[in-house]
């Protein structure tokens, strides 16, 4: 299908998806589907017809986003008579479509007819086998006609199990269609219709990620369409729809089996659903024989097709080899006719399917006996080996070796066109082995796996007390297996708590809790309830009411549901003992529960659990906060409050303890590389304001009321302001096909560039296809969108970007780009600009050592597409700085990358969609633009950046980011040796007085002195001048003391966390983060002050503004510490760190005087330098020292078996030395320390470094 060149961009708007009445559209599959009822409407009406469209069903992956499709489109329908409503679960919504069909039974309808569609999941068709066994075989009205829109997961990407839908609906005998593209949701969808009007059979339609999910161009001309109905067949009496009174049971299924299946089979052929598309024509239209002959359908065609495509075989080669394909519309029932035309004269068809053969086994029983029949491989080859996989998802890779393998022995090797196309089928499978087997050099990745968002309520409300485990829900649930939740197991929807019940009869354990969500309950789960009730069961039913169902995009409940209704329901239902939890239970009025419910804090969910865990019988607790990202929409659309209050980090406070996270269990947690180490920082941009991280045990965290987060100042600069202009770009061109993969998080806009750049291009009147996948991912995972462009829409098959097959690489994230599921797409050659932010993954709520580790992620893309061909940008850092918002940052890359000629539209196409997106348009208009501005001058809009963010010279800052191949290094300058002593010197002096830094500088020195005459002696590289930028590599150990002893000297009493609030830099940083009047609140536990909760730990409370006063005291009494007069000083926390301090001090001490006895002895070189080793290992003990209060006990704890076990390595070096020659085992002790020690002495800022 041509696209007009006539198309201009400014004939275009949003609405066009559903109010355009012929011509081009760009729509998702979803999209399509909500147009199309509209368009029967209007195809009835033109035929006189006054009828009306019904649409209910359960929203699930890969359909889970139809229902919100469909509210956005409500004017729409209701123009149309299209009655849109949401089913309390799949097999009562169809129920109620059955009922659409009925109603020209009762003589009292409006119209002459009802349309409906039922959607669901594969789960949804299994449960609802019932009533579409009931409803089929009562057949549809004249002028209705019903579709199942069936989302089948073949992959599992979103499910619990791998589906495959066709079978359910061959059980129950429903028509089954697999749309392959966009275009063909509109058209199998109009035929759909139809057949299930003339059939009286309901018409089920396949959608899988690849092409609901999809996006393209479509014709929704109404002349591109005209159904046939077919004439001459033999009806029973009364025809084939439903009446009443009905025909006997058995009547129905013989209505269905003789007539109303063969009824829709003659509209197949009538319509020619099924067809030849390639290669040589029929034989029955002239065509020659054909040596193979390819059958497929749904997404498996365009698979096919995507391997014959990048095989290099066109329409001209295949009619020169002898190759055809046939698109097969209906899998089932599969139409005879067309298929042994298609079949006929071939030597070998070659059937590929995704999971279980269904047109396979049609087509051999279609066959079986008749003369001259070709020989059909599938599953199974000629020999019975296995063939095409029967389970997961297939690939045009593996589709490309399936048909080579039975080509490429039917060539005639003489014939020159013959053997030219040969030559590149076996060009292109030699170049995919090579990719497959040179997956490149092993190298240190980490993986972004799903996770709760950023003030999700899950991160609470999936805790357990310790000593109890939990059972997963569905949805975000399932997610809590993955986490430090003691949650085991899953089961079905609707089915949580029940494999419990099986269980506990025969356990020792008495009692578990079941999470689920109010989705759920509402759906299905409060059968459950009912059944744990029946049968006596001891568990907890952990109901979160988060009002939207959170996994398939925020959806609202189906119906009326509130925490109050909850705890009447399972009160009726017979639960004695219901707790309440909320982040607000000050917002439930007296008598809103009923008598004995109890509502709790949930800071107290702890100790409420306890007591229901003693709960002999069936309990609940409604666990009540509304879903982040839904408060964050919401309040968008100023929907949900919103409070005027930031939580931020004083980082020179903060431990980096990680209790936080702990807490929290938050991902806009992030980490703060500093001089003193690394810390914490609330990322402001994707924070929902949970709060929940205050509950950490620690001073740092202050509250910041009335002040909004800052916004960057670049953005208001002149555009002359960097002295240079844009230049011109050559943009890629479209010869042939061109794919770009566009990587990301899961939750940042990554899905939005796919959107806009699909726009652009369909403004340009240029072919596209966007395929998002996100699934589960959507959830802070690594998520991938895949852009394809070309000329014509035939060109373009496979939405999926196969493997090597990427000619860009938009990298919104290095971690999910350097992946390997996007290293796969990769080849030599490809053009990469990856987003390099230090965005932790989900580990890092849990691990408070958790790297980053950059160089290697950036050598593994290196080492696949080659020296050259990647630019790596901090796109994150710079739209903060520039924009105020890291959300910025994906449009920014976009700019970049559009730049470097990376992107096949014009900026003009990419501003117009970003105009008709209609959401954030000026910002991201200036992310665009700034990100064009980078790829010309990166180091120029660095410094502009840092300049408007902080208002101070940024040129060495910008060096340290603005590099196109980065070398892992943060803002934070590297610091020498001299420079890290003086900095510690300097901090000493401000924490106490000089006789403190004279202590300091004495074991440092001696460390010093020691540390280069054992180098000496072992014949270790010598150590640098201090003042070297490599000094601090050379010396480990005086690094070591220099960092940590000062770490142990200046522990942060109350006396020093006053010092830290009063000085000046803390308002720095809070004018840097954040602008307009601000009320400051601190988050303290005062020991002499606070009480103490069950466990005997000291509780927060909050403290207003005047506490920066009392900080301002507090601060001067600093010579109190370590006297007989400092009242805080008695505590254990103080006499522990005392203590640490003097063992310390008098361990190193002894340490260096026993290495400085063992350097005179030859015969000692060997175990010097491993107890230099154990000594530099020894120094760094403090490091894990962190926190406040009983976290920081939790530490002391882990030290002291650190020191110990360390001290004991020590000691054992100076044991006989082993048998070895002392000169290769002082390389071998070289190559060990540099290796094992060094990287912990870096400046933690820094602890990525350059694979080399």
């Amino acid at each position: 299908m041509n696209h007009p060149h006539e198309l201009r961009m400014q004939q275009m708007t949003l609405d066009d998806r559903y109010e355009a009445i012929e011509g081009l559209v760009f729509l998702t599959g979803t999209q399509a589907l909500v147009r199309l009822p509209m368009m029967q409407r209007q195809r009835d009406l033109a035929a006189g017809l006054n009828t009306a469209g019904y649409i209910s069903g359960y929203r699930g992956s890969p359909v889970g986003g139809y229902d919100q499709a469909l509210y956005k489109a409500s004017k729409q329908l209701k123009t149309h008579h299209i009655k849109f409503q949401p089913g309390l679960n799949e097999d009562l919504a169809a129920t109620a479509l059955w009922g659409t069909q009925q109603l020209h039974i009762h003589g009292d309808a409006k119209y002459d007819g009802v349309f409906g569609i039922w959607y669901g999941k594969g789960p949804g068709v299994d449960r609802s086998g019932d009533v579409l066994r009931h409803a089929n075989q009562a057949g549809t009205a004249a002028y209705g006609g019903v579709l199942a829109i069936a989302g089948d997961d073949h992959g599992a990407k979103s499910s619990t199990v791998a589906a495959q839908v066709d079978h359910v609906f061959i059980a129950v005998s429903m028509p089954v269609l697999a749309p392959a593209s966009v275009q063909d949701y509109i058209d199998y969808g109009l035929h759909g219709f139809a057949m299930s009007r003339f059939a009286s059979v309901w018409v089920a339609i396949k959608a899988v990620t690849d092409t609901i999910e999809a996006a393209g161009i479509v014709d929704v001309s109404p002349s591109r369409l005209v159904p046939i109905l077919p004439s001459g067949l033999d009806m029973p009496p009364g025809g084939l729809h439903g009446r009443w009174p009905e025909e006997p049971f058995p009547k129905l299924e013989e209505r269905l089996v003789r007539y109303k299946i063969p009824a829709a089979l003659a509209y197949a052929r009538a319509n020619r659903l099924d067809r030849n598309l390639f290669g040589v024509a029929d034989t029955e239209r002239g065509g020659a024989a054909a040596k193979l002959a390819i059958v497929s359908s749904g997404k498996a065609w365009l698979d096919s097709m995507q391997a014959l495509q990048d095989l290099g075989i066109d329409q001209v080669s295949a009619e020169r080899i002898g190759l055809k394909a046939y698109k097969v519309a209906m899998p089932w029932p599969l139409e005879p006719l067309g298929a042994a035309a298609f079949v006929d004269g071939a030597g070998e068809v070659l059937v590929i399917e995704e999971k279980r053969s269904l047109i396979e086994s049609q087509l051999k029983e279609q066959c079986y006996g008749k003369a001259a029949a070709p020989r059909i491989v599938g599953k199974r080859d000629d020999r019975g080996q296995a063939l095409v996989p029967e389970a997961g998802e297939l690939s045009p890779a593996l589709c490309a070796r399936l048909i080579a393998q039975r080509l490429l022995p039917l060539f005639d090797s003489d014939d020159p066109q013959q053997r030219e196309v040969m030559e590149r089928m076996q060009a292109h499978l030699k170049a995919l082995q090579a990719r497959e087997e040179g997956g490149g050099k092993q190298v240190q990745t980490i993986e972004r796996i799903p996770y709760f968002c950023s003030g999700c309520p899950h991160n609470s409300s999936t805790k357990v007390p310790e000593g109890s485990r939990a059972h997963a829900g569905i949805g975000c649930h399932y997610m809590a297996m993955w986490m430090d939740r003691s949650t085991t197991t899953f089961s079905q929807m609707g089915g949580e708590g029940m494999t419990w019940v099986g269980q506990a009869p025969f356990s020792t354990t008495e009692h578990v809790f079941q999470n689920l969500g109010d989705g759920t309950f509402f759906h299905s789960g409060s059968l459950a309830i009912r059944h744990a009730l029946a049968s006596r069961t001891r568990i907890t039913f952990k109901i979160l009411f988060n009002d939207a169902v959170a996994m398939t995009g925020g959806q609202r409940h189906d119906g009326l549901l509130s925490p109050q209704m909850i705890a009447q329901l399972v009160r009726a239902e017979g639960v004695e003992r219901i707790e309440v939890v909320s982040d607000e239970p000050e917002k439930y009025p007296v008598g809103y529960f009923p008598a004995g419910v109890s509502t709790h804090h949930r800071r107290d969910l702890d100790a409420v659990q306890r007591g229901l865990r003693d709960f002999d019988g069936v309990s609940v607790l409604i666990y009540d906060q509304t879903c982040a990202a839904e408060k964050r929409r919401r309040r968008k659309r100023g929907a949900f409050p919103d409070p005027q209050r930031r939580v931020f980090i004083n980082d020179a406070v903060c431990e980096g303890c990680g209790d936080c996270g702990v807490q929290a269990n938050c991902v806009s947690i992030e980490p703060l590389e500093t001089e003193m180490g690394r810390k914490r920082r609330i990322n402001q941009s994707s924070c929902n304001k949970d709060f929940s991280c205050v509950e950490g045990f620690c001073p740092s965290f202050v509250s910041v009321e009335g002040a909004k987060p800052r916004r960057g100042k670049a953005s208001k600069v002149a555009d002359d302001a960097l002295n240079f202009s844009l230049p011109e770009v050559q943009l890629p061109g479209l010869e042939k096909p061109y794919a770009l993969l566009v990587t990301g998080i899961g939750g940042t806009g990554v899905v939005t560039i796919g959107a806009l750049l699909g726009m652009a291009a369909h403004l340009e009147a240029k072919a596209v296809t966007v395929l998002d996948m996100a699934g589960l991912a959507q959830k802070n995972g690594a998520v991938m969108s895949f852009v394809r462009f070309a000329d014509q829409i035939d060109e373009l098959h496979a939405p999926r970007i196969g493997l090597a097959a990427a000619d860009a690489v938009l990298g919104c994230d290095v971690v999910v780009t350097s992946g390997k599921d996007a290293l796969s797409k990769l080849r030599s050659g490809t053009r990469v600009v990856a987003n390099v932010a230090a965005i932790p993954t989900a580990d890092f709520t849990r691990n408070a050592d958790w790297k980053f580790p950059l160089g290697s992620m950036e050598s593994a893309i290196l080492d696949v597409v080659g020296e050259g061909q990647a630019d790596f940008v901090d796109a994150t850092r710079l739209a903060e700085a520039l924009l105020g918002d890291s959300i910025a940052a994906n449009l920014f890359l976009l700019g970049y990358a559009w730049q470097k000629g990376m992107i096949p539209v014009s900026a003009q196409a990419i501003d117009r969609a970003i105009e008709l997106n209609d959401t954030a348009v000026e910002q991201n208009r200036q992310a665009f633009l700034w990100g064009r501005r980078a790829a010309v001058d990166l180091y120029a809009v660095t410094a502009l950046a840092l300049q408007a963010r902080s208002g101070s010279s940024a040129v060495p800052q910008s060096r340290a980011i603005a590099s196109t191949r980065s070398k892992g290094e943060a803002l934070a300058s590297q610091t020498s040796f001299s420079g890290l002593l003086k900095h510690r010197k300097q901090h000493l002096l401000a924490y106490q007085d000089q006789g403190l830094v004279d202590r300091y500088e004495q074991l440092v020195e001696r460390a010093l002195k020691v540390e280069a005459a054992v180098r000496d002696r072992a014949k270790l590289s010598a150590a640098s001048d201090p003042d070297s930028a490599d000094s601090i590599d050379t010396r480990p150990l005086a690094t070591a003391v220099a960092r940590y002893f000062a770490k142990l000297l200046a522990y942060k009493d109350e006396y020093e966390v006053a010092r830290l609030y009063a000085d000046p830099a803390f308002a720095v940083k809070l004018q840097d983060h954040f602008e307009g009047p601000m009320r400051l609140r601190f988050h303290l536990a005062p020991p002499l002050l606070s009480k103490m909760d069950a466990n005997g730990h000291l509780i927060k409370s909050d403290y207003g503004p005047w506490m920066m006063k009392a900080f301002g005291l507090l601060q001067h009494l600093k010579f109190l510490r370590g006297t007989a007069l400092d009242p805080f000083g008695y505590s254990e926390e103080r006499k522990k760190e005392r203590a640490w301090i003097a063992q310390y001090e008098a361990g190193l001490r002894r340490a260096l005087e026993r290495l400085e006895e063992t350097l005179a002895p030859p015969q000692a070189r060997v175990r010097l330098a491993e107890a230099y080793q154990a000594l530099v290992v020894l120094a760094q003990i403090p490091e894990h020292i962190r926190g406040f209060g009983h976290v920081k006990e939790r530490h002391f704890k882990d030290a002291q078996a650190r020191w110990k076990q360390s001290v004991e390595r020590f000691d054992q070096a100076f044991a006989e030395d082993p048998p070895q020659d002392p000169n290769n085992t002082s390389i071998a002790s070289n190559h060990q320390v540099k290796e094992q020690v060094v990287e912990l002495h870096r400046h933690r800022e820094s602890v990525v470094t350059r694979a080399g």
